[in-house]
């Protein structure tokens, strides 16, 4: 793969820690970053802030597994 279209995993984990849905977004999967996007503001409000956090590692951890994932040309 190109190194023009490689992702930084840690990159991307660190953005969906700071606004979910924005490392997806940044891998290029812009429904996935859309998804996390909604979803997580939701399950803060929702839950009263239970599952918020849930949401929020999820996202991270999905972003930097996806960037590894497409760096290895496996996603």
């Amino acid at each position: 793969m190109p190194a023009s279209e490689r992702h930084n995993p840690g990159l991307a984990a660190v953005l969906s820690v700071v606004i979910p849905g924005v490392g997806q977004i940044y891998n290029g999967d812009f429904l996935r970053g859309i998804f996390w996007l909604i979803v997580t503001p939701g399950m803060w409000i929702g839950t009263g802030g239970l599952l918020g956090w849930i949401c929020h590692v999820i996202a991270a951890y999905t972003a930097h597994q996806r960037a590894r994932d497409k760096n290895l040309g496996l996603a």
